[in-house]
């Protein structure tokens, strides 16, 4: 009887842990459109979260690790995921610059079982600032299991 008691407790605890970890591991629901994976929302809400943090190295977690990462932005051309992520430091230099982000996916296009191109919308809120805004365009590529932004257009 004891350990029937204890097996009731110990399924509830671990139904319990496992739905809190669902629910943290939930993108917003303006991340997710038709077709896209599930874990590119998940990556996507990550980045949200880094950012809205002050931490661009998580915020970069998002991006493949290689020199041949490709960033387009108003200033030109950036390659490689070091060189974003300074660009990234020097163009916002503390929380109060970087704002509050959110992104709104628009489109998923599917260019193969491991690619997919993803259309949407930034806005970044600034207390002391004017609010800016732009749209990306995302070419996403799963590599070792893992999707991750390989050329990131935003403007």
């Amino acid at each position: 009887m004891c350990s029937l008691r204890l097996s009731r407790v110990a399924l509830f605890i671990i139904a319990s842990v496992t739905t809190n970890l669902h629910a943290q591991e939930h993108a917003d629901s303006a991340l997710c459109v038709a077709g896209m994976p599930a874990e590119v929302a998940l990556a996507m809400q990550r980045q949200q979260n880094a950012w809205n943090e002050a931490d661009l190295v998580g915020f970069m977690k998002g991006y493949h690790q290689s020199d041949a990462l490709m960033f387009v932005g108003k200033s030109g051309v950036t390659y490689g995921h070091e060189a974003t992520l300074q660009r990234y430091q020097v163009g916002y230099p503390n929380s109060a610059a970087m704002g509050h982000l959110s992104f709104k996916n628009l489109k998923w296009i599917q260019i193969g079982p491991d690619a997919g191109w993803l259309l949407g919308t930034w806005r970044l809120e600034k207390q002391d600032r004017e609010d800016d805004e732009g749209m990306y365009t995302l070419l996403w590529r799963r590599l070792d299991g893992v999707w991750l932004i390989v050329a990131d257009h935003s403007s």
